[in-house]
């Protein structure tokens, strides 16, 4: 129980690191706010493939790795549908802290909830170094995840002292979710790989819906694949560290 609290403390905490610059820079480019995001996708699809999935077969068998994957990919599709992804880098709108600025918040809210499980399910498995590898993955997507919505609630006109402190009230989220999924993995009978499952489909859901056509759409598709490809890489390397 420590480990995995430990271990989803620092995973949420990594998008408070994230927001850190902020008070170094008010801008982000697109190039970077790509080659990022591109980063984390190839590291949450590394995690997915080789860390997530087959631990989850030997939990719960092929039919629990199909059933949480379909399960995960499906609640996070409406999310997706209960509350629109919004480019909050290029909507002209979103001038002010308005309900669209509340929105966005709101959503990342959300989606750091299957994060945070995806963390505590981990550390719930029977595999000692599963749990580490799904953090790190987990916290490097939220590195640029927590600096992307502090540069966004700037340009909204909100300080960065609030900024920063928004950033951080998104990841204890996370902490708090990581707690509830070890706790319920571990209750209950045949918990762990479903949720293993779940974590990986979410996971997916959200490179495939999100992150990969937002690293592609601003004419910056092949600096953005080959951090792709780096970013799985890393996430061999450290799978393969932690065995």
């Amino acid at each position: 129980m420590e480990a995995a609290l430990a271990g989803s403390f620092i995973s949420a905490m990594a998008t408070v690191f994230g927001a850190a610059p902020i008070f170094f820079i008010r801008k982000l480019s697109e190039k970077w706010k790509d080659i990022l995001i591109a980063f984390t996708a190839g590291i949450m699809v590394s995690a997915s493939t080789f860390g997530l999935m087959p631990q989850a077969i030997k939990e719960s068998g092929i039919v629990g790795l199909t059933l949480g994957l379909l399960a995960g990919i499906i609640v996070l599709d409406q999310i997706e549908k209960n509350i629109p992804h919004i480019d909050v880098e290029n909507d002209s709108r979103v001038s002010a802290f308005d309900s669209k600025s509340l929105l966005v918040i709101i959503a990342l809210f959300i989606h750091n909830i299957p994060e945070g499980l995806s963390t505590g399910f981990s550390y719930a498995s029977q595999s000692s170094g599963l749990g580490p590898i799904v953090a790190i993955s987990i916290g490097a997507q939220n590195v640029p995840e927590g600096l992307i919505l502090a540069v966004f609630l700037i340009n909204s006109n909100v300080s960065k002292l609030r900024s920063f402190l928004i950033v951080f009230i998104t990841g204890l989220m996370e902490a708090v979710s990581a707690v509830a999924g070890y706790m319920m993995a571990s209750g209950i009978q045949g918990m762990i790989g479903f949720g293993l499952a779940f974590a990986a489909g979410a996971m997916m859901f959200i490179v495939y819906k999100e992150l990969i056509p937002e690293s592609h759409g601003h004419g910056y598709e092949r600096p953005s694949t080959y951090s792709f490809i780096f970013g799985l890489l890393i996430m061999i390397y450290i799978s393969h560290w932690f065995g």
